[in-house]
């Protein structure tokens, strides 16, 4: 082997310190020893490569499309494939946290995050069966302090967000392609005597899970499509981004309708009208008109529902007047709720002890179990296990403390992605991000005064609140020109 003066050698060359030889050292790459592969490095290869620290976040979306099996109960159980890949995550993200030895949060990450760890932990204690509890402890901490703590470390700028929240878009997408086939072909959960109820791939033990995942698809669409200004691209790829926004949008409205969630509606309407106001008056008629336009295509004149739907409508209007079973249980284990409240103000009943004490607090009124049929599964009994109302649940399980722990960790999320809204409509810098977030937070709270936690889907309200935590506590992002320089 011989080699040059400037440390460069391959066999038969001469070791000479000429023109060729300087040449070979600014450019090793010219006399490139015969049979060496080079890694390619196309923009796909660069792509997954800056993304791959993101794959355990979007498997966990991902994983929801795969089917769970009921509990032996007939309710929706506890456990998926997606909850696993959750844990996976969140021990993702803690290796590569000690790899790094970074400070994982900031303070006032750490106060926000852990507050539901608080009313979680003395409810626990305070069980009348402490060891029944864990599980429920295990299920708080993950859906509101593990995995969005996970999402807050490994989502480092909007790209990374969009790509996340893209996965949640195309979940929604699927699951709302199936139950709009569902409800086409009768092979969905039954509503009203027949199987049309588009219920995705949940089951018709878990009604709510395609209508949240198609509702957060919906909103981050919404979010996406108001976004204003180029934010570092060209006007072309601004524009087209927000188109292909919005007709997604339209696209989940037909499931979001189908699957004949009164509670989904609501939430949805007003977390789209508050996306809307925040976006500028002209955006929000503009919006609105489509919008509009959209509805009466798709009921007015192809009918999809119309019936149905009209009669679903009406019945939010009648809940006092002439409510259906459904609703009168609800307000009784509304009613039965507040009643263990004030029995254990402090504290409650003890995590998951709501079951055991519904009984003796709970009127006449209230039937056994909700019935359930259809989408694949045969007559089932569904037991009512939970007052179908996430403030109340936490306030007779965990009392004041609780809730004032739980609420006020949320409420600091919202108000401060609220805040970083203005800076980021200035500099457009990441304005689709933080609408999606504020349209999501606002939607989940308001929902949560119609359902609770529980069921296959609830790992992605994880994912959401991960999401919302990174914009509203995260480090701000910069410009587009300055994360292009860094990079």
């Amino acid at each position: 082997m011989a080699s040059d003066a400037t440390g460069v050698g391959f066999p038969g060359t001469v070791g000479v310190a000429g023109p060729t030889a300087r040449k070979t050292a600014r450019h090793p790459a010219v006399h490139r020893p015969v049979g060496r592969v080079l890694p390619a490095a196309g923009p796909w290869g660069h792509v997954l490569r800056r993304s791959a620290h993101l794959l355990p976040a979007v498997a966990v979306v991902a994983l929801l499309a795969v089917p769970s099996a009921p509990a032996g109960d007939g309710s929706s159980g506890s456990g998926s494939v997606a909850d696993a890949a959750s844990g996976l995550l969140v021990l993702h993200c803690l290796v590569r946290v000690l790899r790094d030895r970074a400070r994982p949060l900031t303070r006032t990450a750490a106060v926000v995050l852990g507050l539901p760890v608080l009313g979680v932990t003395i409810a626990a204690i305070t069980a009348h069966a402490p060891a029944s509890s864990l599980p429920g402890v295990a299920r708080y901490l993950q859906i509101f302090v593990l995995v969005p703590g996970a999402l807050l470390l490994l989502l480092r700028d909007r790209r990374d967000f969009r790509l996340v929240a893209g996965s949640v878009v195309v979940l929604a997408l699927v699951q709302g392609a199936v139950g709009v086939t569902q409800y086409l072909t009768g092979t969905g959960a039954s509503y009203m005597g027949e199987e049309i109820r588009a219920v995705g791939t949940f089951g018709p033990t878990d009604v709510m899970g395609m209508a949240t995942v198609v509702a957060y698809g919906l909103v981050i669409c919404v979010g996406f499509a108001l976004s204003p200004g180029t934010d570092g691209r060209g006007q072309h790829a601004a524009r087209v981004r927000r188109g292909v926004a919005l007709g997604c949008a339209g696209l989940l409205a037909v499931p979001l309708a189908l699957s004949f969630s009164r509670g989904a509606w609501i939430a949805t309407a007003v977390a789209v009208a508050l996306q809307l106001t925040l976006s500028g008056p002209r955006r929000a008629v503009l919006v609105a008109l489509v919008a509009g336009a959209l509805g009466v295509v798709l009921v007015g004149g192809l009918g999809i529902g119309s019936q149905l739907i009209t009669e679903r409508l009406d019945s939010i209007s009648q809940v006092t007047d002439a409510p259906d079973q459904s609703v009168t249980d609800r307000y009784t284990m509304w009613a039965a709720a507040t009643d263990m409240w004030r029995e254990h103000p402090v504290t409650g009943v003890g995590l998951k002890g709501f079951p055991a004490y519904r009984d003796s607090h709970a009127s006449l009124a209230l039937s056994a179990a909700s019935d359930t049929e259809g989408a694949g599964l045969g007559f089932q009994r569904q037991p009512l296990l939970s007052p179908h109302n996430m403030y109340l649940l936490v306030l007779s399980e965990q009392g004041l403390l609780g809730i004032v722990a739980l609420a006020g960790s949320w409420a600091a999320l919202l108000v401060r992605a609220l805040r970083r809204l203005p800076g980021a409509h200035r500099t457009r810098t990441g304005a689709d991000c933080g609408l999606a977030v504020t349209g999501l937070l606002v939607w989940q709270l308001v929902d949560f005064g119609y359902a609770d936690i529980g069921g296959p889907s609830t790992v992605l309200t994880a994912v959401m609140l991960g999401l919302a935590a990174r914009w509203a506590l995260g480090p701000a992002w910069r410009p587009a020109k300055s994360e292009a320089g860094r990079a």
